[in-house]
């Protein structure tokens, strides 16, 4: 089981170990990429400071975000599963897994990033700013740039075995299971159901959103569950309690989309 996760804006203030050691990176093949995208962000901020707030869309309070970007060839590092400290994650908690979740975890778990193209839970890398939305000087918008590469190392990486996306949609354009890789793909949507008036009323939170999913991971991994399929999937969150709405696609070459639904937000 392959999992893709969004990264998150929330970060580890400091690295605390090596500088950056790209060659040490998952997904080698991608080793290309990440240079230029490395150096286009980094160009940008040790120039003009506002323009790279503007670029970046970074606020003013945001402002030391920038002078991060500027050294990201030295700045201290960190595993990427300590570096993002966003709701998904602090609801998946690895540091609190035990031994033998975290050894899946890091095999399962691939982090797609503006930045770095995506990473492993344990591959280091320094704290920055730079989402998949972001249009940088001499590359254009970065999801779109990084479709090509992406295509080359994801059939590979996703193996013969279930994917589960739950990234976010400006991630998701990045790279689009196709084929053989999508049939064994289920993206999950999460979703709150209450009653108003009298009527059952289905929507999109994304904070809880983004909690659940962490959740879901969190119960798979302490469970060493690794379904090869999405309709064994589909049984075994029910196992674990959860609530999942799903119907086989159409058309053959089209991946699973989930619902998982909830009525309590937490």
């Amino acid at each position: 089981m392959l999992v893709l996760l969004p990264p998150s804006e929330g970060k580890a203030a400091s690295g605390r170990g090596a500088p950056l050691k790209p060659e040490s990176l998952s997904l080698g093949g991608l080793g290309g990429a990440r240079s230029a995208v490395l150096d286009a962000l980094v160009e940008l901020c040790v120039g003009d400071e506002d323009k790279a707030r503007e670029v970046l869309g970074l606020s003013e309070g945001l402002r030391g975000e920038v002078a991060k970007n500027a050294v990201l060839r030295t700045a201290g590092t960190r595993p990427a599963g300590e570096l993002y400290t966003g709701v998904l994650y602090d609801a998946l908690g690895l540091a609190t897994l035990d031994p033998a979740a975290r050894r899946l975890a890091g095999k399962s778990l691939l982090v797609f990033s503006g930045l770095w193209g995506a990473v492993r839970v344990g591959d280091r890398i320094p704290p920055y700013r730079c989402s998949m939305g972001v249009k940088l000087p001499g590359l254009g918008a970065l999801g779109a740039f990084w479709r090509t590469p992406m295509a080359e190392v994801m059939p590979e990486a996703a193996g013969d075995g279930l994917v589960l996306d739950l990234r976010s949609s400006a991630y998701a354009a990045a790279w689009k299971p196709k084929g053989a890789v999508a049939e064994r793909t289920a993206s999950v949507r999460v979703l709150h159901a209450q009653l108003v008036d009298g009527v059952e009323k289905r929507s999109v939170v994304s904070h809880f959103n983004k909690a659940t999913k962490g959740r879901i991971v969190r119960d798979l991994l302490l469970a060493g569950a690794r379904p090869a399929r999405p309709a064994e999937l589909v049984t075994v969150l029910r196992d674990l309690g959860y609530v999942v709405e799903a119907a086989e696609p159409a058309r053959p070459g089209r991946p699973w989309q989930l619902d998982v639904v909830v009525t309590e937000i937490h």
